[in-house]
């Protein structure tokens, strides 16, 4: 999986319930978002929205297309949609036609919709999967911590016990020296 390449998981979002031809307005909500966060989480505008000034722009502009997509397939009139999108007539014609960049995305998004083919994949940072590969290195790794750790010990024990003796022998020589000395 391209996910677990990268080093996250994925969020799948299936979306096969949302109304394609809405008839209330929670419908047409539940439409608009399906359209904004599957064509927020495409690829393509997943790459345009990294510049940071871009970002707000692509996002006002995706989310307009994504209004005015839910409202013309309940129904409205672009004039109404203008209305309640806060947009000229123009501007919605041109999302609603495909002849802006976040129209046209939003009408791809729309398409797979209907096909029944769209699912959102959202990367999700949450618990990073490591590969198979590294996970058997890190274990490889532990081990072989764990052994040298337990070769430190044992050298330190063994470092102290040379130590005492070392203590004991110069206490003898002290004690010889002494005696050696009173003669």
């Amino acid at each position: 999986m391209a996910a677990e390449k990268h080093g996250y998981e994925e969020i799948v979002i299936d979306l096969s319930d949302v109304p394609l031809m809405p008839t209330s307005k929670k419908e047409i909500q539940k439409l608009e978002m399906a359209l904004i966060i599957a064509t927020l989480y495409s690829p393509e505008v997943l790459e345009l929205i990294r510049d940071p000034i871009e970002r707000a722009t692509w996002v006002d502009s995706l989310a307009v297309a994504a209004a005015a997509l839910a409202r013309q397939k309940a129904g409205y009139p672009v004039s109404r949609i203008a209305d309640e999108v806060g947009r000229s007539e123009t501007m919605v014609r041109a999302h609603l036609n495909g002849k802006t960049k976040a129209g046209k995305l939003v009408l791809k998004t729309y398409e797979k919709l209907v096909r029944g083919d769209l699912k959102i994949r959202a990367p999700f940072i949450g618990k990073p999967v490591i590969p198979r590969d590294i996970e058997e290195k890190i274990k490889r790794l532990e081990e072989e911590k764990k052994e040298l750790e337990e070769k430190v010990k044992k050298l330190e024990e063994e470092l102290e016990n040379t130590k005492k003796e070392l203590e004991n022998r110069n206490k003898v020589i002290e004690e010889i020296k002494r005696i050696i000395e009173s003669i």
